[in-house]
């Protein structure tokens, strides 16, 4: 199912595709990955990928982890929803989970190169250009002070060809999918 959202720039926003990302945190560092393959290539971010049938948006999340890091992790729950619009691209809805609980050690597979980083030491400009904005404060809200069951944020980002030319915080205080239901299409 993908939904129909208001974004600031479309009142019926509809995403082509969904994905997830999930931040292992243990103590003050992070676990993040070089991307060798696909969207994203060349870039540092967190292991995920596009939803697939069948699956929920936790799955997701987990399967992505171990098939990028060979950790298997257990995501304590959705700290973001980030619609990316897009005037020359795909639409994206993304999902952002954190997980502290995992087993497993951090594994060079062929689609990522994962690595613990520092949370103070994020290499935010080899990121995209709007995990600087959201990423800082996921962590803040409810990761690092330990309050997993904080509400999660929601923004709106505005691209053009890939180059960010704005970003909102939504006031929404609810997802637009559930996190437990499994993907239909």
């Amino acid at each position: 199912m993908r939904p129909t959202l208001q974004t600031p720039w479309q009142d019926a926003w509809e995403p082509e595709l969904v994905g997830t990302l999930l931040f292992l945190v243990d103590q003050q560092r992070v676990l993040l990955i070089e991307k060798k393959t696909g969207h994203g290539m060349g870039k540092i971010n967190a292991p995920g990928g596009k939803w697939d049938i069948g699956e929920s948006l936790l799955a997701c999340a987990r399967r992505e982890m171990l098939e990028e890091t060979g950790i298997d992790a257990q995501p304590l729950g959705c700290a973001a929803e980030l619609r990316f619009v897009e005037r020359n691209g795909p639409q994206w809805l993304g999902y952002v989970f954190v997980a502290r609980d995992f087993t497993g050690a951090p594994t060079e597979t062929p689609e990522a190169k994962p690595f613990w980083c520092d949370v103070a030491a994020i290499p935010y400009h080899q990121m995209w250009a709007d995990d600087a904005i959201w990423l800082p404060k996921v962590l803040a809200h409810g990761v690092l002070c330990n309050e997993p069951s904080a509400a999660p944020l929601v923004y709106d980002f505005l691209f053009t060809a890939g180059k960010l030319l704005e970003h909102r915080p939504s006031d929404q205080s609810a997802l637009s999918l559930s996190i437990h239901s499994p993907r239909l299409e």
